[in-house]
């Protein structure tokens, strides 16, 4: 089955059927065409790229996550996303006022696992513990181990740190901070995490919602930075805007720098003083 995906991101599988933007000049023999799109933007340019594969296909359908009726059934590593990330659930007990979630994939159902070294379930710590269980399993076989869905602090407990920081490749661990009454939330986590480097800890962190401002986002950046987290901020965008809410010069410092650790763990050298003569 051919894949065509609307843009390239580090996600993006990359086997040999798998394409971004219009067909090429030399193309696989006929089967069915997939148009994979993320972000609701997207869909004009889907479907005029579902239009040029119809031009040599005879069958193309467009799905993913801009379509919000669609429900989240199964998953198949590397069909949709690069090989090496996997999905062992699907959905989220919660209802995040800002998540989309619950919406798109209904409630948490646990789903055969695929191997993988990069866990970018919703809310894997929502599963059961047999299922938890099953999946450090399969981790203990993999290279860098992510946790790249976030683990909810909610239900991080000590058993989970305990068999985590037994997988002899962990590269990184992430958690999440969204609004400024998490911020203690978060102390439970620094304190469970703590033999773990800050290279290995992050935590995305949500801006821009609701009546937060540029200065409170970034006060909340620093303190969860201050906790030995490196933050991640996301600006939070309405479901089919392209762009945030909160527009402006402000808003724009505020995402790129604490979307780039490397920017915010910059120290500058101190100024050297220049000696005037007369």
């Amino acid at each position: 089955m051919i894949r065509v995906f609307v843009r390239k991101t580090k996600w993006t599988p990359t086997d040999d059927l798998a394409f971004v933007g219009d067909p090429p000049l030399i193309r696989p023999p006929e089967q069915p065409v997939h148009v994979s799109v993320t972000f609701t933007w997207d869909l004009p340019r889907a479907m005029r790229l579902a239009k040029a594969w119809n031009r040599h296909y005879s069958y193309v359908a467009m799905g993913g996550p801009a379509f919000q009726a669609q429900y989240c059934r199964d998953f198949v590593p590397g069909r949709y996303i690069k090989q090496g990330v996997t999905f062992t659930s699907r959905g989220c007990p919660k209802h995040c006022p800002w998540c989309l979630v619950p919406s798109h994939e209904g409630p948490l159902r646990e789903i055969p696992i695929r191997e993988g070294n990069i866990i970018q379930d919703n809310n894997f710590l929502a599963c059961s513990q047999q299922h938890c269980e099953a999946v450090y399993q399969m981790l203990a076989g993999q290279k860098d181990v992510q946790f790249k869905g976030g683990l909810d602090i909610d239900y991080l407990t000590p058993w989970h740190v305990e068999r985590i920081k037994t997988l002899p490749s962990l590269d990184e661990v992430w958690v999440a901070c969204d609004r400024e009454k998490d911020l203690a939330r978060l102390d439970k986590a620094a304190d469970l995490l703590s033999d773990l480097s800050i290279e290995k800890r992050f935590c995305y962190v949500l801006i821009g919602f609701g009546h937060d401002t540029p200065t409170e986002a970034e006060a909340r950046c620093e303190a969860i930075y201050a906790k030995g987290f490196l933050p991640f901020a996301q600006r939070y965008r309405p479901f089919g805007e392209q762009w945030p809410q909160r527009r402006g010069v402000e808003w724009a410092r505020v995402g790129r720098k604490w979307a780039r650790p490397a920017e915010y763990r910059h120290k500058p050298k101190p100024t050297e003083e220049l000696l005037w003569t007369t």
